[in-house]
């Protein structure tokens, strides 16, 4: 891909277009791209008409084709079909075409060994914020992708949130605090609304609470740049009600429990990855 294409907007196929596919779709156009080249395959032709009409992309055309008219291929599809998705556009792609994956768990040798000798890969792991543009999204480039095809991706993602570049062998890790930690905040989320609800408050107000209280902190660790530890001890008066509840929160294991989630998420990322690379 030339330097004059990427500055120009790359044409991209987004081949799946279910809530990650759509995900990536309204951020290359909000990211700078437009309609025109966007294009997007989906199997169901309800839901591709859907896209086209909410986003004024191109639908209908098979995974060959429309790899064949990108210089940017996004693969958005369930990982235990990636394979056939790839078998069916390698015949397709042209030289220096970009292949981008947001699908979990399968290595980049998994994309290099089935497309042609020298295909630029990068491997993606975002998360379900990224929706409303809150998202966390790690990057990991395969052995022919440089500096340029990285900074692309991340031009594409720029409208979901935060990007960074990792290692694929810390992907795993990645996979277990932000690929999987919404769920982590949505557990959290719960336990206080029904903590609220247990100590008289209707469940919507304490649900409303519990949302904004989340929303809140996370935002002013984000903004102060202050280790968490320092946050909460701003918040904890000696001998107050924040040191009592954090006390049991300690007593009952949260703070381990967090950890072995994190690392059960983890191993499980290893396992599938081995499952459908296999």
């Amino acid at each position: 891909m030339s330097e004059q294409q990427e500055q120009a907007g790359a044409q991209v196929a987004v081949l799946g277009g279910g809530v990650m596919g759509e995900t990536l779709v309204a951020a290359l156009l909000s990211s700078g791209w437009s309609s025109d080249q966007v294009e997007v395959t989906e199997q169901s032709a309800a839901r591709a008409g859907d896209l086209a009409g909410r986003y004024s992309v191109r639908t209908g055309a098979r995974n060959a084709t429309a790899a064949a008219r990108a210089d940017v291929v996004l693969i958005a599809v369930k990982p235990q079909v990636v394979g056939l998705v790839l078998d069916e556009i390698a015949p397709a792609l042209r030289g220096g075409t970009l292949v981008v994956s947001v699908a979990a768990g399968l290595p980049l040798a998994f994309y290099e060994k089935r497309l042609p000798g020298g295909t630029p890969v990068v491997r993606v792991m975002p998360n379900t914020p990224a929706v409303v543009g809150k998202g966390a999204s790690a990057i990991a480039a395969g052995a022919h992708a440089g500096e340029g095809h990285l900074v692309l991706v991340e031009k594409v993602l720029a409208a979901t949130g935060l990007v960074v570049r990792v290692a694929e062998k810390d992907l795993d890790a990645v996979t277990a605090i932000s690929g999987s930690g919404p769920a982590y905040a949505f557990y959290l989320i719960d336990a206080m609304a029904e903590a609220g609800v247990l100590l008289g408050l209707p469940r919507d107000l304490a649900t409303q609470l519990a949302v904004a209280t989340v929303e809140g902190s996370a935002a002013l660790a984000a903004q102060s740049g202050d280790h968490p530890v320092v946050l909460r001890e701003r918040v904890s008066s000696p001998g107050g009600t924040t040191v009592a509840a954090v006390r049991q929160l300690d007593a009952h294991g949260v703070r381990a429990g967090v950890v072995a989630a994190a690392q059960a998420a983890a191993d499980r990322s290893r396992e599938l990855g081995s499952q459908y690379a296999g």
